[in-house]
This record gives C-alpha cells, structure tokens and sequence, in this order.
C-alpha cells in the first residue's frame, strides 16, 4: 500500500494545505534547485528522513558536511518556531535517524573502494579525461589484460600493465593493434594526477559491497548512507565518476521488480552539473538510459543543483517529483534561467511560477509531486516541513562515536592487496633477469658451450685468448654464429652460443605463459550491461 509523506505545507488565504510524496511513485525520480543558502539541504534532509522512516535505504553525498546531523535528534530553535507556528503545526518528535559515514579517504566515514576493472574503460577513460585515441589504447590495456588472466585491482596493476604494453608494444600489434608509446605516456601521466587528488585510498580491496548499503534497523527504518564529499569535491571528475559507478553497480547488481509501493532505494545526486560538464554525447546517452531503466530495478535517483538548466533536457524529462527553491535573476541570463525553469512545471492558473521564483523566500519552494496515477500535480507554492533530526553538522567526537557503533564498523578500513597484474608482471620480469643470470656461462664453462679451445703453447695461450675473444663475439653476432650455436651440439661442430638468445628466449617463453590462460574473463561493471566492451 502506498504511504504519502509529509514535505511541505501550503498557505492560501488562510487554509493550510498539506503536500505527499507518494512512496509507489517515489521511484520515479526528481530533483531539488535553487541558488545557494534558499534551503536545498534542508528539503534534501526532509525527504532522505520521510524516506528512511518507511524502510527505503538512502545513499547522499555531503558536500558542506552539515548533513551529518541527522544522526541526532535536533531541537527546537526560534526560527522552528516560527514556522511550526505559520503552518500550524506541533513541535516535531525530536529524534535521530539511522546512519552510516563513508568517505573515500577514511578520515570521516568508513573507507569505500572500488577496484580498476569493476570500474572499466569507459568510466576510466572519463575520470583521465582521455581522447578517443587515448581511451582506446587504455581499453586495449583492459582486453589484453582479460585473455592474459591479470587482474587490475589497483592504481600500480594498471601501471604496471601499461608499462608491459609499451615494453612490448611489438608482440601485441599483430593480434591487438597499434599501441602508441605517447598514448601509454599521457595516461601514466593522468594517472598520477588522480592519484595524487585520492585514487590511490579509492582503487582497491576489499570493494564496497552495495548490500552493506542497503539495510534497516531494528526499528525497520532505512539506514542513511551519508559520503563525506567536501575534500572529494576538490577532484570533480572522481567525485562524479564514483557516483555514476555506483549507479550502474545497482542498475547491474539488483533484480528486476517493476513497481513498487516503495522504493528498495533513493539515491541523491549533489552538485549534479559536474556529472554532465564536458560529458561526451554518448557518455550523456548511457546516463539517459541508465536514469531510465533504474526505475525499474526499484531505485530511485534525485538531482540536487542549484538550477534545472544545469541537467540535460533527455534527462529531466525522467524527473516527476520536483522541489524548486528560489533562483535570483540579476542578469539577461539568470532571467531565461528562471523563465525555463518555470515551464518545467505543470502549470497552475491562480500562480505566475515565473514571477514567484525571485520571491521565495529561505525553507520556501514551489513544489510539484506525482499524484496517485503518476501524473505531475499544478505546481503549488509551499513551505518544507521541519526536519525532526538535527539541522547543522556534527561534532568531530559525536560523529567518531557514530562509526564506533556502526554496522560495518572494521569491515573496510583495512586495504587488502593480493595479488594481481602487478605482482605477477614484476615477478616474471624479476624470475626473468635471475634465469638469464644463472643460464649465462662462465669462462671455465665457454668451451662446453661450442668455443674453441686455446692453444697448447703456454708461451701464447694468454696473448691468443685475448685476440681470439672479440673474434667469437664478431662470429656469434651473426647468422653463421647463430646456427653454429643452435646447431653445433647436434653435429659435433665448435658454433658459438650467443649469449643474449638465453634471455631473449625467456622473454617470449613468459609473454606465451601468459597467453595460456585463454578464455578467463575479468568481470566489470561499466554503466552496467548497457555499454558494451568495446
């Protein structure tokens, strides 16, 4: 059965008018604008706490920090007051919503990770900021990677198998194609960028398990997953490129349920511009599909950014339930911004939504929720209800006894690192250099291998070994030498071995050992079983 929940309350000519977000239509996405300091955050708060008072599990990003809150019961204030008192309504039951921290780097919530290859190419490439050549020698980097059994978990499995490629850009062009030298250069070099802004804490084990995300209390509420965002935020492209990957993880990972009458998830997008700025078309294209298909999985996806404008038309057209705060039109450009933003809405005769956007006031919204058979109601103007959890961050001791108490407290916080394409492509180079070393002969050794003895005289012996050694070395440095050496055990001849063939061979042995392993594939998520490997 479908529950309403209570987010905002409308004054008209004296009559109090209450507006439902219905849980069955919850999942059929939205979004929160407005400009800076109109109130976002709080009409976030109202709706991840209604949310998660039902059982529907919440995932945000907080990007001030002031979200941490609401794993404490707020209070009374004067200016609660004075809204409780304008809309006619009690005091709220002061209480604290279930929630757990995560941050990237561990410092504020607990560690959260992904590995190389669950998040591919595609969503790589992007994060790199990579060209279309650039993206093709790192997919190249992916499918080599896939049919040699190499596991790219971390940042150095990557770089170390990127190095493999351009110290054998030869070997691999018949099979795979061009691998340019300058390509592998720019993405090493990207690479260590993003390493440098927190890719190292983000890539790795043990990879975030989107179940421990999913959860209840005892009490049947939804846990609040709240991501440290304020020091991610400074690195925009891992920011956005972390909240898509965990998109299409939910797309790919959770069955198939129609609708609902509540979502098995809400997920809010904040700072949502910088998932679509300098986005290619057809990165923008599997977004689309991946807003639209997700409904169906029970999943619910709201925007939060300061205009509407800021979200492509393809996508916004997805968005039923909206809340739109106030939008300041100071410039011929904010006032078409404005003017935009108020044909999104249903229309409503007695309200000039245009006009109406400049005036709202902090805490005050146009609101516009899907009805009882899915169709957007008349935009109305209304004020969100106080939260019943604390508006305001938390302390740094309040929110440390938090993830003391946390349900996956101890799971995430130690990094695991097995092996993978790093260790096993440093240890062959490393079991290569040692066999060439013990397969080298000696001098006491030279004649067993095909060299001619010296003379007899001991008078010459030491003037005729000297001349006789760069001669051998002029003999075994060409073809005649090199059959000599392969050939002369056979038939009894004095050919000269080349000593560079023992290491060579070992190279070609090892790269042929890891082609044996054919057929084992490497399973990723990239935008979930939509973008195809290319």
């Amino acid at each position: 059965m479908s529950k309403a929940l209570l987010i905002a309350k409308s004054v008209h000519q004296g009559q109090i008018s209450d507006w439902h977000l219905l849980s069955d239509w919850a999942n059929r996405h939205g979004c929160i604008t407005g400009a800076t300091g109109t109130g976002k955050s709080v009409s976030l708060q109202v709706l991840a706490q209604s949310l998660s008072d039902i059982g529907v599990p919440v995932f945000m990003a907080d990007v001030k920090g002031d979200l941490s809150g609401m794993a404490k019961a707020g209070g009374m204030s004067s200016k609660m007051q004075q809204r409780c008192d304008l809309l006619g309504i009690e005091a709220p039951q002061w209480r604290a919503c279930p929630v757990t921290f995560w941050d990237v780097f561990g410092k504020q919530g607990h560690p959260v990770r992904a590995t190389i290859s669950d998040l591919g190419p595609v969503l790589l490439g992007r994060m790199l900021n990579l060209n279309e050549t650039q993206e093709g020698v790192l997919q190249l980097a992916f499918k080599i990677a896939d049919d040699h059994g190499l596991l790219l978990l971390d940042v150095k499995d990557l770089r170390a198998m990127l190095q493999h490629l351009g110290d054998n850009a030869s070997e691999f062009q018949t099979e795979y194609g061009n691998i340019s030298a300058a390509s592998i250069g720019a993405i090493q070099r990207a690479l260590l960028a993003i390493s440098e802004q927190g890719g190292e804490q983000f890539f790795g084990e043990p990879m975030l398990n989107l179940d421990d995300m999913m959860q209840t209390d005892a009490d049947g509420r939804g846990y609040i997953n709240i991501l440290a965002a304020d020091q991610l935020l400074q690195s925009p492209r891992l920011y956005s490129t972390f909240l898509l990957w965990m998109l299409s993880e939910l797309y790919e990972n959770l069955p198939e349920v129609g609708d609902v009458e509540q979502p098995k998830m809400v997920f809010f997008f904040d700072e949502a511009h910088l998932l679509f700025d300098e986005a290619p078309k057809v990165l923008l294209q599997k977004i689309e599909q991946v807003v639209r298909l997700i409904r169906s999985k029970g999943v619910g996806v709201y925007f939060v950014t300061q205009n509407p404008l800021d979200i492509p038309d393809t996508v916004l057209g997805q968005l039923g339930n909206r809340i739109q705060h106030a939008l300041r039109a100071y410039t011929p450009r904010d006032q078409k911004a404005v003017q935009a933003a108020a044909e999104t809405f249903r229309p409503n005769p007695d309200l000039d939504t245009a006009a109406v956007i400049g005036e709202l006031g902090v805490g005050e919204a146009l609101v516009s929720f899907l009805d009882d058979k899915g169709r957007p109601n008349m935009v109305q103007r209304a004020y969100i209800v106080p939260p019943s959890s604390q508006i305001g961050a938390l302390t740094a001791e309040e929110r440390a006894a938090v993830m003391k108490q946390s349900i996956v407290a101890g799971v995430y916080e130690k990094a695991i690192d097995r092996e993978s394409a790093y260790e096993k492509l440093k240890g062959r180079v490393a079991s290569t250099a040692d066999q060439a070393d013990q397969a080298s002969p000696s001098a006491q050794d030279e004649q067993a291998w095909g060299r001619s003895a010296p003379s007899s005289s001991p008078s010459h012996s030491s003037n005729r070994s000297t001349k006789s050694e760069p001669a051998a070395q002029q003999d075994g440095g060409g073809i005649g030498g090199m059959l000599g050496g392969m050939f002369g055990n056979l038939f009894g001849g004095s050919g000269i071995r080349r000593r560079d063939n023992v290491a060579e061979t070992l190279v070609k042995s090892a790269v042929r050992t890891i082609g044996s392993q054919v057929g084992r594939e490497i399973i990723r998520g990239v935008l979930g079983s939509i973008v195809k490997k290319r």
